[in-house]
């Protein structure tokens, strides 16, 4: 069956998933317990030949919920002082409806039916997100509730390096390690990476065999 332009796009690519690349940066490493402090998303978009590319980068810093607990080696890795002044922060909930607004929107532009977290080591960032989401009680979540794309595998696969920095570097992208650990830079390196192996693989399957034999 011979591909058409309607045939390209997000739509057909991942069973009407939209990939949406996620970071997150905590307080430490129970979703239930240490604060969700930020957050970066990343939307995807597909061009004309089947390739995607980083599009939306979203973000925002986020006050600790009522009783969370505040790992201090968690805080000196990632360097967020959750009390600074500057940091803009929004109560979780606010936070959380600001960012989901625009990817639902993202969701709906191309086609899907819902999104998808990308993430490295994904099941870290969607834990964070599902558990801020039930104390929030939000009931538009974008996000499918417990499938995932895992750069960490796919870089394993792909390139035998399972460390973010490392991974990128061997897919031929730049990093810089004073930048890591911000949910913003890891977010856009992580995108940059699965669109990456993405478009290597597309360029190995000229049939897309996920439409159909042409």
């Amino acid at each position: 069956m011979a591909q058409t332009d309607q045939d390209i796009g997000m739509h057909n690519r991942f069973r009407g998933y939209l990939p949406v690349v996620v970071d997150v940066e905590t307080g430490g490493f129970d979703a239930r317990t240490h604060a969700l402090l930020e957050v970066a998303a990343v939307t995807l978009r597909m061009d004309s030949t089947g390739m995607i590319h980083p599009d939306e980068c979203l973000a925002c810093h986020l006050e600790p919920f009522a009783g969370a607990k505040l790992d201090p080696k968690a805080l000196e890795f990632n360097g967020i002082d959750p009390q600074h002044p500057f940091r803009d922060a929004l109560p979780e909930a606010d936070g959380l409806r600001q960012l989901f607004a625009p990817i639902r929107h993202a969701v709906k532009e191309n086609g899907c039916k819902r999104a998808i977290l990308v993430g490295h080591n994904a099941f870290f960032d969607l834990g964070f997100i599902n558990a801020a989401v039930e104390r929030c009680k939000i009931k538009r979540n974008p996000f499918h509730p417990f499938s995932t794309f895992d750069t960490v595998s796919l870089a394993g696969l792909a390139y035998g390096q399972t460390v973010l920095a490392k991974a990128a570097l061997a897919a031929g992208l730049n990093w810089n390690s004073k930048s890591a650990h911000s949910a913003i830079y890891d977010a856009q390196r992580t995108a940059e990476l699965f669109c990456r192996i993405h478009n290597q693989w597309q360029e190995f399957s000229p049939k897309r065999p996920w439409l159909g034999a042409d």
